[in-house]
Formats: C-alpha cells, sequence, structure tokens
C-alpha cells in the first residue's frame, strides 16, 4: 500500500508550532486515556558516510545506553516502570524515537526523549556489547531469504547508491564503529532543524507545548543542509541466486514515483488493485487462488525524497516459479494495454479509501506517520484532501502510471532459487 499520512479523523485537527531552535511541533487531541509522543530526525543510512554503512541503526540503538545523568536501566525503566513503551526505528530517510504512556505521564516521557535525544554519552562498554546485538540481528535477517530478497533487491536497484545500502550495515562496518564516528554523524546529522515533534493525546495544545518547550527549547537551535546524493542512472537487470531454502523467492520491480511527485497518488491506487493488502487483489486471485502457485504474493511502493521504488514479491515451489513469475508478466501487460472501466474504477476507490481509514483506525499508526510527513511537508493531509486526491484519479492516469511503471523493459527481477 501508498504510505499516505493523514490525520485521525476521530481527532481534534493537528495544530502546529515551532520551537525558537527550529524543532517543528505538532499536536492532535483526543478523548483516549493513552498517549503517543515521538521524535523525528530527518536522517538514516542515506545519510551515511562510505564505509560506515549501519551507523543510523547503530547510534538508533545507542541512543538508550546512557546519557550525562541516566545509565541503561534507568532510560528503560522510566517509562516501562509506569506501565509506558518506549521504542525507536530507523529508515533509508530518517529515524524516530516515540513513546507510549498514559496522559499523566506527558511531561515524563517528554523529559526522557529530550535526555536521550540531547544527552546521550555512547559509553565505549556499551557500544562493544551492542555491536556483538546488532550483529547477531544482522545474522538473523540472512537467515530469512523472505526478508532478506528486499534488501538485495533494493541493493541492485540503487547499485552504489546510499539507498541501495542495509539499514542494519554489514557485520565488517558494525566492528570497525568508533566512538569517534558515531559523534561525529550524531553531531552532524541530529539536527534541530531535521526534527519534529509529533503527538497523539489526550492534553489541550497549550499544555502540550508547555511540556515540550520546557525539555526541548533551550536546546541550541543547529542546522544543517541536507544534501541527498541524486539517485544514480538505473540499468534494468535479472538476477538468480541459488539458495539452500524450501521455496524459491523472487522480486519483480522498478524505480517509481518520489514522494511529491503528481503521479503518486494514482500509482498508490493501481499497486493497491494490483497486489495490495486486499485477498481479492489481481496477484492474489490469479497466483494464488486460481492457480495455488504462491502462499504469499503482494506488491509494494515506497516513495523516498526523489524516487521511489515499486516491487512484488512471491514465494513459491521451486517448480512452479517460472510459471508464478509468467502469470505476473501477464497481469502487469493487463494493467498496460486495458483502461479500467468506470464500474472498476469506482470499486477500485472505494477499496482503496476503506483500507486507508482502517490502516489509520490508530493513534499510535497516526503518531507515526504524522511525525514521518512533518518531516517533508509543512501540513498533515486530511483524509478529505485524500479521498479527494483519489476520486480526481482517472482511468486514462492509471493507465499511463502502468505504461511507464510496468514497462517490461524497465522492469527487473531478483529470484533465490531452491536447490
Amino acid at each position: 500500500m501508498l504510505l499516505v499520512y493523514i490525520c485521525n479523523p476521530m481527532a481534534i485537527n493537528p495544530e502546529y508550532h515551532t520551537l525558537k531552535n527550529g524543532i517543528r511541533l505538532v499536536h492532535m487531541s483526543t478523548l483516549s486515556p493513552v498517549a503517543h509522543l515521538g521524535v523525528f530526525i530527518n536522517t538514516g543510512t542515506r545519510d551515511e558516510p562510505e564505509g560506515k554503512t549501519g551507523l543510523s541503526h547503530f547510534i538508533e540503538h545507542m541512543i538508550f545506553k546512557g546519557t550525562k545523568k541516566r545509565k541503561a536501566y534507568h532510560i528503560l525503566n522510566r517509562l516501562e516502570s509506569v506501565g509506558g513503551e518506549l521504542n525507536a526505528f530507523t529508515t533509508k530517510e530518517y529515524t524516530s524515537i516515540y513513546t507510549s504512556f498514559l496522559n499523566t505521564w506527558y511531561p515524563r516521557a517528554a523529559e526522557l526523549l529530550a535526555d536521550i535525544i540531547f544527552n546521550s554519552t555512547f559509553p565505549a562498554r556499551e557500544m562493544e556489547k551492542e555491536k556483538g546485538i546488532i550483529i547477531e540481528e544482522i545474522n538473523s535477517y540472512k537467515d530469512t531469504p523472505s526478508d532478506l530478497i528486499y534488501d538485495d533487491f533494493e541493493s541492485a536497484l540503487f547499485k552504489d547508491h546510499p539507498l541501495g545500502r542495509s539499514i542494519l550495515g554489514t557485520p565488517g562496518h558494525v566492528k570497525a564503529y568508533k566512538r569517534k564516528d558515531v559523534y561525529e554523524f550524531f553531531s552532524k546529522n541530529y539536527c534541530t532543524d531535521r526534527m519534529v515533534i509529533c503527538s497523539v493525546g489526550g492534553v489541550s495544545f497549550p499544555r502540550f507545548v508547555k511540556y515540550i518547550e520546557k525539555y526541548f527549547n533551550e536546546e541550541e537551535s543547529k542546522t544543517d543542509l541536507i544534501r541527498l546524493a541524486p539517485a544514480v542512472e538505473y540499468k534494468p537487470f535479472k538476477l538468480r541466486e541459488e539458495r539452500n531454502t524450501h521455496q524459491s523467492h523472487t522480486v519483480i520491480g522498478n524505480r517509481a514515483y518520489a514522494r511529491h511527485h503528481e503521479h503518486r497518488f494514482a500509482f498508490g491506487l493501481l499497486n493497491n488493485i494490483l497486489g495490495g493488502p486486499g485477498l481479492n487483489s489481481r496477484l492474489n486471485m490469479m497466483v494464488r487462488e486460481k492457480h495455488g502457485y504462491a502462499y504469499s504474493i503482494d506488491s509494494f511502493y515506497y516513495p523516498y525524497s526523489d524516487t521511489g521504488i515499486w516491487g512484488i514479491y512471491l514465494g513459491t515451489h521451486n517448480g512452479t516459479s517460472d510459471k508464478a513469475v509468467k502469470l505476473v508478466m501477464k497481469e502487469l501487460k493487463k494493467l498496460r494495454d486495458t483502461k479500467l472501466g468506470s464500474l472498476q474504477l469506482s470499486q477500485a476507490k472505494k477499496q482503496y479509501r476503506g483500507q486507508i481509514a482502517i490502516a489509520f483506525d490508530s493513534n499510535i499508526s497516526v503518531m507515526l506517520s504524522g511525525g514521518r510527513s512533518c518531516m517533508h511537508d509543512q501540513r498533515l493531509l486530511s483524509m478529505e484532501g485524500i479521498y479527494s486526491k483519489i476520486d480526481n484519479i482517472s482511468g486514462a492516469n492509471l493507465l499511463e502510471v502502468a505504461n511507464e511503471i510496468f514497462d517490461p523493459r524497465q522492469v527487473s527481477s531478483l529470484t533465490y532459487s531452491a536447490l
């Protein structure tokens, strides 16, 4: 499904504020007793220097390992002891540290986030322990071919470019990290003008701003000009590797539209028709239901700042892998050759709108998506705004994007073939 960033229709409209140091705030008030608060930093794998792959992810781990006034235990216990949760994740383009807690604990959550983001000390002893943990995470990932193939496909799709790097890094790179590397990357990229704080919870906007100002406002303003390496030239490929697995795993895909491209919503709808979460998607109905060739088959679309990635994943028996791929290519040809009729298009839009609403019927999803969105846009898109964009998509629009992204001359593939 296309990543769409909206505000929860059950929440009060988003309200915005900018601290004197440039950190931007967005808050949505609800009647829920549970609040969600996250800090989003516009830095990720794409910003890492050559030879330091995985450093963003490593720092995401290390900020929980000690601050100027807390050891790791005290950080982890600060919210957990009152029933809250503290978590974080890293992507190719941003990092998030977020919390969930009862509304009573807003000040505690805000203070803790400020402490770990601005006062982390990256203890040397903890660094060495965490290196071992991350290497085990990498090894675990390598033992799961249905996950690993996405990374390998993206690596080939963005060959010799930061977007093609693994978020986790490599064991060799992880072992070689020095405290100097961590401090330099952290100092350069964790800038106040790259930060967004997003909140969904049962406090008023003025009170939310008061909490955040108390713990974040005094941090010195720090800015940095983001220089993203432009996407490299794309050359389609057909790759096959033999693996000691029970199934063959395949990803078929292409470069796709960037986050602000005019065709982003049309392609999101088209991708949903092709292989979205609905059991009635074309790929599921043809490859799984009709022919029984695959247990898992779906398509995905992730827009980045200046490019995007689209693909189809399927896991099949080795003897039926090629047949399944032929069926997939046949479905892509149908979408390139035949414009959807008015009834088909209307039904597809209804399904897409419903799936978007269900996906964001969760306050934590709204907080996470809101933070992501505000890093790149000044305002969140409303549900009505999203629906309007979907309603304006025509059959001709879908045909146009299908012929561009599903062009067989531009489509690549990677297969792990079972021995």
